[in-house]
């Protein structure tokens, strides 16, 4: 096999995700490790038995060909330019950029240097969401109608070591948790045509309640709990809410609505669990999953398609086009909140290509 060479730029929270994941898709050769921090990155490279470099002596290995950005959201584009620059693909942690003009920033210099640009979610290419997928495309639910897509939570300075960033401008629930909700309900129906919608910010302060900062007092500067309403161009109209204010809820993650049928889908931060389908007249039936990666946490698994892809010549799933779509439509609900207006998206992005076969022994999910 003819490995792509990895790069791994920031080794924080979940830079171990990827690098336990990667060990799943052998295409992947991963180089080197590098954060601003020389320790952290010291510390990641010896869990992992890898190398720890700085990151000028990274972009500069001829041998690498994909960096993989999982920095935090505000350097996402800036790291990214600086991959392009030095010729190398990148592929980012979500969002692809703080807010759309930065990352419509990244994909034009992408395009002109003839790059390749990518950005999670993957998840939706976990086999529990490529099942939701197949359902809808054999038409078992009808004419899409509509559904609803839910995160409500009191916050992630519950668990996280270090929180703070999640309540700084590029954090907030709609740029952390919305991208997996957005991307799916892409992946599932197609691209959004206009958005409406609210953000408030209930608290200007939080504390910290995690270890090693328990106690500590963090400022908010996003809005803290979204609530939307997206029309997407096939005509379904779906309800989303985005919060880290609410102490707890009975919604279902995804539901897609159609003339024939209701499909239960599954949590879209999860390559996995269950699918229920009911179909009009009926009850609630479990669907089986024969789609790969359904069974594990595969977070690594759209730099590997990207990887294949590059090898192929085709066009990876975890795209650029789709993330920077999924960006303005997620900025579009805090410009319709200030405006008062609905919003029209103005990029569009295709549907990524279905994934039914391995990534491995020999399959590249053509």
């Amino acid at each position: 096999m003819n490995k792509v060479g990895i790069g791994i730029i920031g080794c924080g929270n979940i830079s171990g995700a990827y690098l336990t994941a990667m060990k799943s898709f052998p295409i992947l050769d991963i180089k080197g490790v590098a954060d601003l921090n020389r320790e952290l990155a010291e510390a990641k490279a010896a869990e992992f038995g890898l190398k720890a470099v700085d990151i000028a002596s990274l972009l500069a290995d001829p041998s690498i060909e994909i960096i993989v950005n999982l920095t935090i959201p505000k350097a996402h584009v800036a790291v990214g330019l600086q991959a392009l620059d030095a010729g190398k693909h990148t592929y980012s942690e979500k969002p692809l950029g703080i807010n759309f003009a930065e990352g419509k920033k990244l994909a034009d210099a992408a395009a002109t240097k003839g790059l390749r640009i990518g950005a999670a979610p993957d998840t939706f290419l976990g086999g529990g969401h490529q099942t939701a997928r197949a359902i809808i495309d054999e038409g078992a639910i009808g004419i899409p109608v509509g559904g609803t897509a839910t995160f409500m939570c009191p916050g992630h300075e519950r668990w996280h070591p270090n929180p703070a960033f999640y309540y700084e401008i590029g954090g907030g629930p709609m740029l952390d948790m919305g991208p997996y909700y957005i991307t799916d309900l892409v992946n599932l129906l197609g691209p959004v045509s206009q958005v409406a919608g609210f953000a408030v910010t209930p608290r200007k302060e939080r504390i910290i309640t995690s270890e090693p900062r328990n106690g500590e007092h963090i400022p908010v500067h996003v809005p803290t709990h979204v609530a939307g309403v997206m029309a997407f161009a096939n005509g379904a109209v779906v309800q989303i809410g985005m919060s880290f204010d609410v102490a707890g809820h009975k919604h279902v993650p995804l539901e897609v609505y159609g003339t024939e049928g209701t499909l239960i889908v599954p949590d879209p931060n999860r390559f996995g669990g269950p699918v229920e389908f009911l179909k009009k007249g009926g009850e609630f039936a479990e669907r089986e999953i024969t789609a790969p990666y359904a069974d594990g946490n595969y977070r690594s698994l759209g730099v590997a398609d990207m990887a294949h892809a590059i090898r192929s010549n085709r066009p990876h799933r975890a795209n650029g086009s789709l993330a920077l779509h999924v960006l303005e439509v997620m900025e579009a609900f805090q410009t319709a909140s200030d405006t008062g207006r609905t919003v029209t998206i103005t990029t569009q992005t295709e549907r990524p290509a279905p994934l039914s076969e391995s990534l491995v022994d020999g399959q590249i999910g053509r």
